[in-house]
């Protein structure tokens, strides 16, 4: 019996595709909001990686659609959706979350050196398709396949309809950032170039007690982090978490003043509206975890944080007051405290930053696939690519030998 046959599209809003549709391809198996009630376990032999996929709230339609309903990733802003749609008998078979860009800013992986040389060379590297989560750099799927459905074959035919939007677009190349491994070797498969870097994940060791965690690492160490909790709140600093309905449109405020105040010096002009943080409170709160910082009466600090089925994703910090260590006792240390509070394996605290290493994160490698249509600038890159990986490699196990952890069973707790 024939296979049915599949259609592929590209629609300019994720409004174009139902919740329950573009749910049941993101997150087929969300039973919860986090908290660790999830699972994340993958069939042997599933090359996709997403037989019993974790849930990752980044993916989700609340999530994406607050994104584009903000005002953060429209057109205007240089983020035209450009969403991809396989359709088998007129159902929503598989999507992908993908941007028509006409600028290389919001996505941490980072290519202008890359657009500076073609444009020298004459070539237009922009418009460039975006598979990605905007402003976003955390890992997750990227070729989202619901359950009942060949899901090889979805997969597949995503992948090949990237290459050929690619060309309908007019676009110089698709970028597929923050994939996750599977993914990024079936992109392989189809012409896309692999890239790694790497970012500083903390893991559950099954941990009870954020003591517990601390006998793991060395008399320095240990030390360090006592010395800097103690410190970041010495003048009188509490700390709070905010998720579900504790999250008002005042905690809101206070947290968009601390988002533009640091993300201004950091960026010029940050990225996301406040309207977004409004829709997001209304659709997905109890993924979300504020961690504040109060001091005399008013909010003076936080961190953004979302909750899937394993993972902590620490997101966005800001603070109108500025202590010593309260930066990486709102960030890290609390995060490390909810996650063995609520069993979760993990804490993504997202990109860049080797000081996080001594606070117990570990270097952990990520995944991009980019599709470069032009031959020559594919081979420049091809080339470049190839020595990038091995020195991602080889600094990633030099890092990880600086971990704060006991390196034998001789070493007191």
């Amino acid at each position: 019996m024939a296979s049915s046959e599949i259609t592929l599209e590209a629609v300019p809003s994720i409004g174009e595709v139902s919740a329950e549709d573009w749910d049941a391809c993101a997150n087929p198996d969300k039973a919860c909001n986090g908290y660790g009630a999830g699972t994340s376990s993958v069939l042997p032999g599933d090359s996709l990686g997403l037989s019993k996929p974790a849930y990752n709230p980044f993916v989700s339609h609340a999530f994406l659609s607050a994104i584009e309903k903000s005002g953060s990733a429209t057109i205007r802003t240089g983020w035209g959706p450009r969403h991809l749609v396989a359709k088998v008998d007129g159902r929503v078979a598989g999507v992908v979350p993908c941007y028509l860009k006409s600028h290389s800013q919001g996505e941490y992986v980072f290519d202008r050196g890359w657009a500076d040389a073609y444009e020298r060379a004459g070539g237009r590297y922009y418009p460039k398709l975006q598979v990605s989560v905007p402003f976003t750099p955390a890992t997750g799927p990227r070729l989202l396949v619901r359950d009942g459905v060949d899901r090889e074959r979805i997969a597949e035919a995503l992948a090949s309809g990237l290459v050929a939007l690619c060309g309908v677009s007019k676009a110089s190349s698709v970028h597929v950032t923050f994939a996750r491994e599977t993914e990024w070797k079936r992109l392989a498969g189809h012409g896309f170039l692999q890239r790694t870097d790497q970012q500083f994940h903390w893991h559950n060791e099954g941990f009870a007690t954020f003591d517990d965690f601390l006998t793991t690492l060395n008399s320095r160490h240990r030390k360090s982090i006592k010395r800097e909790r103690r410190d970041a709140l010495a003048t009188g600093i509490t700390i709070h978490w905010l998720t579900g309905s504790d999250i008002t449109e005042d905690a809101w405020d206070a947290f968009f003043e601390f988002y533009m105040e640091t993300g201004s010096r950091k960026w010029g002009r940050p990225y996301l509206t406040r309207e977004f943080f409004s829709l997001i409170g209304e659709t997905m709160s109890q993924d979300v975890l504020l961690v504040m910082a109060r001091r005399n009466g008013r909010w003076i600090a936080g961190a953004i944080n979302f909750i899937g089925s394993d993972t902590l994703f620490g997101r966005n910090w800001g603070a109108v007051e500025h202590h010593p260590f309260l930066h990486f006792e709102v960030c890290y240390y609390q995060a490390i405290d909810f996650a063995i509070k609520h069993g979760l394996d993990n804490v993504e605290a997202g990109a860049q930053g080797e000081h996080k290493i001594a606070r117990g994160y570990l270097p952990r490698t990520t995944h991009s696939a980019h599709f470069i249509a032009d031959p020559g600038l594919r081979r420049a890159i091809d080339d470049y690519l190839k020595r990038e990986r091995a020195y991602v490699a080889e600094a990633g196990r030099e890092l990880a030998e600086l971990g704060p952890f006991r390196k034998g069973v001789d070493e007191a707790p």
